[in-house]
């Protein structure tokens, strides 16, 4: 397969727009970039808000520490946006976040000035945020991807307002431009001066990495793999230096540490893990920049291909998609081609189907490091030709009707275990 020039350059600005950095965990910042908007619409300091939001991204932000607060709860992150957000920073709207405004915000959602409640809409993905001063108000809308405002209105009118996010998925009516051997083409094939971007997330998320190693956070799946290693418990092999590394990178970003994350298909947990086992693996095989940019692209674009058939929140646990992509990523690091990256594809689907997302929170640092254990394994059996045979489950021997499975399974099968999960989360004390 060649690649057109236009082919070429409608996958890099898709690559573009899915690999972006991210602080804190995406699903309680697109409630703080929402109420950021509606802030600066109203023009004065917010007395109360009110936020909607659907029932996926409220499971995914119940749990997770907000970053700059020390406190969890999308309360909090509406407030921390209505405070001292910018929404001009997209995902990294809470940069600006100071102690003295997060013990604010803090507070404001603490005072019961922060009321949440779910839309009266059926959207996966969607937060509205209305926030009231004296006689006025003003409300941001979000939807289908976590940094897309869509409306704004001040007082009642509207004062800004675009199409939804649809297309970029190819549910409006620009086509889909991945399937997997595209991926492989351009990974391999597409000049390196087009590519070379994508370094940056491999010194962001692994800085990030490195931080979650040097101190406590959350409960330090990859901190607690790197003493067992110092102690000649595990040994210090590529593998566990990838698992550890990733990790890391999940315990600090779900603990609320304040650096950003390079983020994949709107998930800093997916990005990190599309990142850290490929940049571990190739540090350890002495492999050059090239070879590292071209497993990476290989890496984020097989998540983004997946993740576009099972859209951007389920009941399906994005490190499973993401620990996929890495292994694809690796297998060009070990001089494997498309056949081995289809049948780690296959492999994974086979082994890790079924892992389920109840939310983001510390636990998944824990998700993450299965996911990148169970990409190595199948890595390891696809380099030697083994994979999954196509009669077994939800796994076929045509690979984009393997990933059209995994995505019918995520989107259209777990829906009732979606609402399951969140009745569970909502009922705890």
């Amino acid at each position: 397969m060649s690649l057109s020039l236009s082919e070429r350059q409608s996958i890099l600005a898709l690559l573009r727009k899915e690999v972006v950095p991210a602080l804190g965990c995406t699903e309680p910042i697109a409630v703080a970039l929402a109420a950021a908007r509606a802030a600066e619409a109203l023009g004065q300091v917010p007395e109360r808000l009110y936020v909607e939001v659907s029932p996926n991204l409220l499971k995914n932000g119940m749990g997770v520490v907000v970053p700059g607060t020390g406190e969890c709860g999308l309360g909090v992150a509406a407030a921390a946006g209505a405070l001292a957000g910018r929404s001009a920073l997209g995902l990294e709207c809470l940069r600006d976040l100071d102690p003295q405004r997060a013990r604010q915000a803090c507070a404001m959602a603490a005072g019961d000035a922060v009321e949440l409640a779910l839309p009266d809409n059926d959207i996966l993905l969607y937060c509205a945020v209305t926030a009231y001063a004296g006689e006025s108000s003003a409300r941001a809308e979000l939807r289908d991807s976590h940094d897309n405002i869509t409306r704004v209105w001040k007082d009642g009118a509207l004062i800004f307002g675009r199409d939804t996010d649809d297309a970029a998925y190819g549910q409006g009516d620009a086509p889909w431009p991945l399937s997997l051997a595209r991926v492989y083409d351009f990974a391999v094939h597409a000049p390196l001066e087009e590519l070379s971007f994508i370094l940056e997330a491999a010194r962001m998320n692994r800085s990030v990495a490195e931080e979650g190693l040097r101190r406590e956070y959350g409960l330090g799946v990859g901190r607690s793999m790197d003493d067992r290693i110092h102690r000649n418990i595990l040994s210090d092999d590529m593998a566990t230096f990838a698992i550890k590394l990733t990790a890391a990178a999940a315990d600090a970003r779900m603990a609320g540490v304040q650096m950003a994350v390079m983020s994949n298909s709107g998930s800093g947990n997916q990005g990190i893990t599309c990142t850290m086992p490929v940049v571990a693996c190739a540090v350890r095989l002495g492999k050059s920049d090239e070879e590292l940019v071209r497993a990476l692209i290989a890496s984020h674009l097989t998540s983004i291909h997946i993740k576009h058939h099972l859209g951007r929140l389920s009941a399906h646990c994005g490190a499973m998609v993401a620990g996929t992509a890495a292994a694809c990523g690796i297998v060009l690091l070990l001089g494997g081609g498309l056949p081995e990256m289809e049948r780690t594809i296959r492999n994974m689907v086979g082994d890790m189907a079924g892992m389920i997302c109840d939310g983001a929170k510390s636990s998944c640092a824990l998700k993450v490091a299965s996911a990148v254990t169970a990409g190595l394994q199948a890595v390891m059996l696809a380099m030697d030709g083994k994979s999954v045979p196509g009669r077994e489950g939800i796994v076929d021997d045509d690979i984009e009707a393997c990933i059209a499975n995994l995505g019918r399974l995520g989107s259209s099968g777990m829906r009732e275990a979606d609402k399951v999960i969140l009745d569970i989360m909502l009922k705890k004390k």
